[in-house]
């Protein structure tokens, strides 16, 4: 039994590290540091709201943020991430989808490495799952931490269909997308997956038919799953903010620049720390690897060795990632495919971790390959370490740097520092963002019936998240019609602050409140002021969208000239800060 528990550590540690987790937001709790921008400011208010208002299966119907926008704009009901919100509390359901994403990247793994490996699956499963193990806790965008993972899953099921269809794989393919997510994943993997098509049939001088079935399958999947997705985009007849987002324009030096940047460091939502370890040993390893091709003069290995293959791959991502902002190459793209203006297919680079974690776990198998046909002795036995070591190393990279979606890493930092020096860190935590307790006795005082309103000083995902009615919110996909008409509430903010208005006309996602000195009136930070104190709104605007309420974190200098009273402050011991509920001077009962 002990012999079996020791040949199975990698179960072990993995299973230890999930508990450790799970520990650590059990003891915390809601006052853990959860990531605010793209994340606690977006999705999670969303799902909460939509919990609120029992709109995660309704049709025809408006969810109460951004003067109403149609339940169609937000993610598929038939989603496990969106499923977990809808079966479990807000904070609960947000750490049980890091879990999941875990242990997703870890199977996905095992299983692409399986297939592909065969019978000699079984000596390199221990650097499998310990490779998906790394793969799962990258800090990429929580909100599709799971597509992420799971990208591995998609390329086991396409192989088995190519070597040997048969039903299972084709169900559970048309199954994917519950796992994945279309705007991110799913048109690239098909786009991939149709590439190939043409590659293997060129190479093989026939059709792959059983892919193009496998295209056919995933295509109808992701049409199913994400049934409202393309309603909207192909029915649904409104024009919205991706029709007048303006996107840069650059040089081709600047293009060069910008795809090698990414290629080096990424991008924010597809943080994968690669550039302090795993770039290196890949870059070493893929000089070393040609140089030997070119010595042996073997050219031809050169272009069929999946790891070049890998490294090509990524290259080509970061290069779309900069091509994307050439002005003319966009709109070429916009004009063939009117569909898809507006479409950021830049997101290519959204499956450069995987790679990067795909080409260095190649690198480590084939070190392990080598030391396993050594004679036992030191070195093999050294080597043999040595690769478990820069696994262990790459997965202390990524929960040791700070990386903006690394809530495991600032939770436990700023609980060690507050026990350390007995004082609360300036960062709010989930509990302190969202603040329930304080705006449901705010709601019970004013007698609140679901007027509409807005924020200022924090994003209006706290007041939908609190079951409040925003004219304002944050969403990339949304009518521009309504862009246009919030516009008159924050032209007098935007006039005065040009970098406000270049940011509002120019992409407009963030429908807030502006202030009318500085670029921001939102933080997650407790000590958070501005310069300016005053409100420049248009009240009639305001007025005619119907708003009522602004729930202020600062007490207005013009209040009375901008057209609103104070109807009360609110306060409390424990709470972050202040909220100061104004009401429109003409809409007091």
């Amino acid at each position: 039994m002990r012999n079996k528990i020791f040949d199975k550590w990698y179960w072990v540690f993995i299973g230890l590290f999930l508990l450790s987790v799970s520990a650590v937001y059990v003891v915390f709790g809601e006052n853990s540091h959860i990531a605010v921008h793209d994340n606690l400011d977006l999705f999670v208010a969303q799902f909460r709201m939509l919990k609120n208002t029992d709109s995660f299966f309704s049709h025809g119907v408006d969810v109460p943020f951004l003067g109403g926008v149609t339940r169609d704009n937000l993610p598929s009901e038939l989603s496990l991430y969106t499923l977990l919100y809808f079966l479990f509390p807000s904070f609960a359901a947000y750490i049980i989808g890091y879990l999941i994403k875990v242990v997703t990247a870890v199977v996905s793994v095992c299983l692409l490495a399986k297939e592909w490996y065969g019978a000699e699956w079984v000596q390199y499963r221990p650097l499998a799952a310990l490779m998906g193990l790394v793969y799962g806790i990258l800090n990429v965008f929580p909100a599709f931490g799971i597509p992420f993972a799971s990208i591995p899953f998609a390329l086991y099921l396409l192989l088995r269909i190519y070597r040997k269809p048969s039903a299972g794989p084709y169900i559970l393919l048309f199954c994917y997308p519950f796992v994945s997510y279309f705007s991110y994943f799913g048109f690239f993997i098909l786009a991939y997956l149709f590439a190939g098509m043409i590659w293997i049939g060129i190479r093989d001088k026939k059709m792959p038919v059983s892919l193009a079935g496998a295209l056919c399958v995933l295509a109808l999947g992701y049409v199913c799953f994400e049934y409202r997705l393309f309603y909207t985009m192909l029915f649904g007849g409104v024009e919205t903010i991706r029709s007048t987002m303006v996107e840069a324009d650059l040089t081709a030096g600047e293009i060069l620049a910008q795809g090698a940047d990414v290629w080096m460091h990424g991008v924010f939502h597809a943080q994968s720390d690669h550039e302090k370890l795993v770039l290196w040993i890949c870059m070493a390893y893929f000089i070393w690897l040609n140089g030997k091709y070119i010595a042996g003069k073997k050219i031809k290995s050169m272009f069929s060795d999946i790891y070049n293959l890998l490294m090509f791959v990524l290259a080509f991502n970061s290069m779309i990632y900069g091509v994307y902002n050439w002005g003319a190459f966009r709109r070429l793209v916009e004009t063939l495919l009117p569909p898809l203006k507006g479409f950021q297919f830049n997101r290519t680079i959204f499956f450069n971790p995987f790679l990067w974690y795909g080409a260095f776990f190649i690198v480590l198998q084939r070190v392990y390959s080598y030391v396993l046909k050594m004679e036992k002795g030191k070195m093999r036995f050294l080597l043999g370490r040595a690769v478990y070591g820069l696994l262990l190393l790459a997965m202390a990279v990524v929960l040791f740097t700070p990386s903006r979606y690394n809530d495991l890493y600032f939770t436990c930092k700023n609980k060690a520092l507050e026990l350390l020096k007995g004082k609360e860190t300036d960062e709010m935590n989930y509990r302190e963002f969202y603040s329930e307790d304080l705006f449901a006795w705010i709601k019970e005082d004013i007698g609140y019936q679901g007027e509409w309103s807005a924020a200022y000083g924090f994003h209006p995902a706290v007041l939908e998240y609190n079951g409040i009615c925003t004219l304002d919110g944050y969403l990339g996909f949304y009518p521009q019609q309504y862009k246009e008409d919030f516009r008159k509430i924050i032209a007098p903010a935007l006039e005065r602050v040009e970098a406000s208005r270049l940011y509002y006309d120019n992409w407009g996602a963030r429908a807030y409140l502006y202030p009318g000195t500085d670029l921001s009136a939102v933080s997650s930070s407790k000590s958070f002021t501005v310069t300016d104190r005053d409100l420049y709104v248009d009240a009639r605007a305001f007025e005619d969208l119907g708003g009522v309420y602004i729930f202020s974190r600062f007490e207005f200098g013009n209040a009375q000239e901008a057209g609103f009273y104070l109807v009360k402050a609110y306060g409390r011991e424990g709470a972050p800060y202040a909220v100061y509920v104004y009401r429109r001077q003409d809409s007091a009962a």
